[in-house]
């Protein structure tokens, strides 16, 4: 499993793209946001304008950059973020303080130095790191075709690191290292039941020592026991970057939270998720989705007719990005949670 992160992955996009808010939609500020605030150890991009706005993605149309500043698009531990009115429109920039009096920090062009790995990220990224290669979404096809564990080199009865596992159909190439996989869930979409693919789970890293029918491979990593009839992927190298520019998808798409990754029983801020929409309904990396709990359905023992049931309203739960994509599937955190979420619930573009 080998992954290149693209140049300069701590530079947030959110700061570098032009994303802007139509003219018909206005910023949502929070009625309480601070008229300044010091950017500290510890926070994200994402946590900081959810100070400032109700729809932390509206950031890029609220904050002004200083192009007298190098690198004018990172924020720093230590910086004073100051909020204004410019011709009416609301606005942060990065200010300074002055003889007891607070001034926009525009007087003389300067460079600030500081060590890349200081500027504020946008999200945790440990949150989601180690879920940038695995797990995967499969197709039916690709796991009846894979390679797959038939046993162990030896008398083991559980292998693991620095032991071998003999390979069936692993057809003779140029790739050496592979990744064993185990088949998890089956992802369906939640209005149609469609199957949309397989989750992936990561198991184990190997290389080829010998090839032939079966193949004999030594096991170089590994997260879990390994099993008979477990499949293997052979490893590419990986575009993957951390830079996220948390926008609303440019249509409406609407679907739902169909796997919990990692098995916690309960949503919260940071876990990650698995939905029921990928590239082809319209999605991509950085994409921000709201998420609603979906209305229960009761009876209204006050009705004429006992038996009748009322559907309660759908209610806002929180907020999910984006970070990886499938064509039908993607994985997603949950970057702010209101309430509970639950498998099944709702996410939609924001309105």
């Amino acid at each position: 499993m080998h992954i290149r992160l693209l140049p300069g992955w701590l530079i947030p996009l959110l700061f570098s793209l032009s994303i802007h808010v139509s003219a018909q939609e206005a910023l949502s500020l929070k009625a309480s946001h601070p008229e300044q605030y010091r950017v500290v150890e510890g926070d994200t991009l994402w946590d900081i304008a959810g100070k400032f706005l109700s729809r932390p993605e509206q950031w890029p149309s609220l904050w002004r950059i200083n192009a007298q500043i190098a690198n004018p698009n990172l924020i720093y531990p230590g910086d004073l973020l100051v909020f204004s009115m410019e011709g009416g429109t609301p606005a942060v920039s990065l200010g300074q303080r002055q003889t007891g009096k607070l001034t926009e920090q525009k007087l003389i062009p300067q460079i600030r130095e500081y060590p890349l790995s200081t500027a504020i990220p946008l999200i945790p990224y440990k949150k989601i790191a180690p879920y940038l290669s695995f797990p995967k979404v499969v197709s039916k096809d690709d796991i009846e075709h894979a390679a797959y564990v038939i046993d162990f080199v030896g008398e083991h009865l559980i292998v693991g690191s620095g032991d071998g596992v003999y390979v069936r159909d692993l057809t003779e190439s140029n790739h050496v290292n592979y990744t064993i996989y185990r088949q998890g869930a089956v992802y369906q979409d939640v209005e149609t039941a469609e199957e949309l693919g397989y989750e992936a789970k990561y198991i184990a890293q190997a290389v080829v020592k010998k090839f032939g029918d079966p193949a004999t491979l030594m096991i170089t990593k590994s997260r879990s026991e390994i099993h008979s009839g477990d499949r293997l992927i052979a490893d590419s190298p990986e575009e993957l970057t951390l830079n996220y520019c948390p926008r609303p998808p440019e249509k409406v798409v609407q679907g739902a939270i169909i796997g919990i990754v990692d098995g916690v029983t309960q949503i919260g801020q940071y876990n990650i998720v698995a939905l029921d929409k990928g590239s082809e309904d319209g999605l991509a990396v950085g994409h921000v989705l709201d998420i609603y709990q979906r209305g229960r359905k009761i009876l209204d023992p006050f009705s004429i007719d006992p038996t009748t049931k009322v559907s309660l309203p759908d209610e806002t739960a929180g907020k999910l990005m984006i970070f990886r994509i499938f064509p039908r599937v993607s994985y997603a955190l949950i970057m702010q949670a209101n309430t509970s979420i639950h498998l099944l619930d709702k996410v939609i573009t924001p309105k």
